[in-house]
């Protein structure tokens, strides 16, 4: 197995994972927060799907020297969120991530498809030389392609696992 095979299969488990979290919910299910009253920072399967497609396409689009999917593909006009274009999700509050609604999953799951897809294309390409190149050095310490793909997936790997805990909370078999 090569390394961009191993960063390839890594990035897949979550839209796996994804996948069966979002398999067989309605759209009102996949659009409420499971349990507002109790902990209402915990994000709808919407907001998550959303949130994991837009960190890997935010991240990797400038790595692969092409515009994120979330423009080039039209999805911010599918979407259609009720949120500005440089939205900080990852700091949303509970009501910002509530306006992360959609009409249809499946406007959603083109978009985490096209986002791991255009990832995808991108660490197939990668020679493994350049992982140790600084990509950012407004970090201490700077950081490598290398961590910054490892960041990435991680961030893939934890939201998709909170959506099978999300569905889980919305009382669906996970």
């Amino acid at each position: 197995m090569t390394i961009q095979d191993m960063l390839v299969d890594s990035l897949s488990r979550s839209r796996q994972r994804l996948g069966r979290a979002l398999d067989g919910v309605t759209i009102e299910q996949a659009n409420t927060p499971p349990v507002p009253d109790i902990a209402p920072r915990t994000n709808s399967l919407t907001w998550l799907a959303w949130h994991t497609a837009r960190e890997i396409d935010l991240q990797v689009a400038p790595l692969a020297g092409v515009e994120p999917v979330w423009v080039s593909h039209g999805h911010r006009e599918r979407l259609a969120l009720d949120l500005p274009d440089d939205t900080q999700d990852w700091r949303h509050t509970p009501q910002e991530a509530a306006k992360v609604v959609v009409p249809d999953l499946s406007v959603l799951t083109a978009y985490l498809d096209d986002a791991y897809e255009m990832a995808t294309t991108y660490l197939r390409s990668l020679d493994p030389a350049s992982l140790d190149e600084v990509i950012d050095t407004t970090w201490d310490p700077p950081v490598t392609r290398a961590v910054r793909l490892t960041s990435v997936i991680d961030d893939a790997a934890q939201h998709s696992g909170q959506a099978v805990y999300t569905r889980r909370l919305l009382g669906l078999e996970g």
